[in-house]
């Protein structure tokens, strides 16, 4: 049977920044697998592309189909170039797509991404939509990361990433991994930086230079999602409705850059509380970066947190939905219910075959 693996992973996220593309070696060793990443790119989106991802949940059915059309294309451009000079054959590409609609309590969650489109164009088997078989078992669909986090990063307590949102992975009382998302993150900071005509808040250092506006602090932190027993989800929707309503109500009486250094200490907050009784927790994903931030969470927490080395920062979502890959082409469990709150654990994802 065969024991190695070379699978590309592709994560499009709500933080817009590109397509993370990662090639990763997996190998099963004494039960366990172990992995190397051995190539890793971010593709960055063209603005014109971004705008259509920021408006896809207001499009019309032709004009999303219009869109996936696009961005499976760019996939596929994507990686042809990312794997031009490597001579190694590849077993899979795992493709996350990028979600436009994500409302799990309606049975309905949607990744745009053509598999099919991408496996005929690269010549490589694709495994795609891993989020509805788990909604369709009445699960939330996410986060999916979890049994990558036990099965490659089984030496921490917990792991979070910081992406457009923060979600935590780790094992209750009963040994069964739970995940949820805890927070938003850089869909707001970001949002709020371009305000300022700022990308992102670099290394935190607005959050870390402006005030903090305790009543909107308050008011952040007295949201519902927050005293919802897990399993949760949040998206872009929830921002919308829930979130920047708020801000935009204290932006008229307060600056972008308080507003920035508020949500940062409510994100610190946020995170802090659900780790604090961890001992050792990995932190990944683009806010890892933010050394305020991290900061704020060591200080509220004190938890010893571990940032790895970048590309693992930077990457682990698109090499845990390789990993996702890989266990759907073997048939094995890929998705928790004891994280999602679906019926039974479950082997999801769609099989596009080059």
């Amino acid at each position: 049977m065969k024991k190695s693996f070379n699978i590309i992973g592709l994560m499009s996220g709500t933080s817009l920044d590109g397509l993370d593309i990662a090639l990763v070696k997996f190998k099963e060793k004494n039960n366990n697998w172990i992995f190397k990443i051995v190539k890793a790119e971010t593709v960055n989106y063209e603005p014109v592309l971004i705008q259509k991802f920021l408006t896809a949940h207001l499009m019309s059915a032709l004009e999303l189909k219009y869109l996936e059309k696009e961005f499976s294309e760019f996939c596929a451009k994507a990686v042809n170039n990312f794997t031009n000079d490597i001579s190694e054959k590849f077993d899979l590409i795992a493709s996350h797509g990028h979600t436009v609609f994500h409302q799990p309590e309606k049975g309905m969650t949607l990744q745009i991404g053509d598999g099919e489109l991408i496996a005929k164009r690269c010549g490589i088997n694709v495994i795609s939509d891993f989020r509805s078989g788990d909604v369709a078992l009445g699960g939330q669909g996410a986060p999916l990361v979890p049994i990558g986090d036990e099965l490659l990063f089984y030496d921490y307590d917990a792991c979070v990433n910081l992406g457009g949102f923060s979600n935590i992975s780790f094992k209750n009382n009963n040994k069964k991994r739970v995940a949820f998302d805890i927070c938003p993150v850089n869909i707001v900071l970001n949002h709020l930086c371009q305000k300022i005509g700022e990308k992102y808040d670099e290394n935190g250092k607005i959050a870390s230079e402006n005030i903090v506006n305790k009543t909107l602090l308050a008011e952040l932190n007295d949201l519902d999602y927050y005293f919802k027993k897990y399993p949760k989800s949040l998206g872009r929707e929830w921002v919308e409705k829930e979130v920047f309503p708020i801000l935009e109500k204290y932006l008229q009486t307060d600056s972008v850059e308080n507003i920035i250094s508020t949500f940062t200490i409510h994100i610190a907050f946020q995170i802090s509380e659900n780790i604090k009784n961890f001992s050792k927790v990995l932190f990944t994903g683009g806010g890892a970066y933010n050394g305020f931030l991290i900061k704020k969470i060591e200080e509220f927490s004190s938890v010893n947190i571990v940032v790895p080395e970048n590309k693992i920062v930077d990457f682990k979502e698109a090499l845990i939905f390789a990993f996702l890959g890989l266990l759907r082409w073997q048939n094995k469990i890929n998705c928790l219910a004891s994280v999602t709150g679906a019926e039974r654990d479950s082997c999801c994802g769609k099989i596009s075959f080059a």
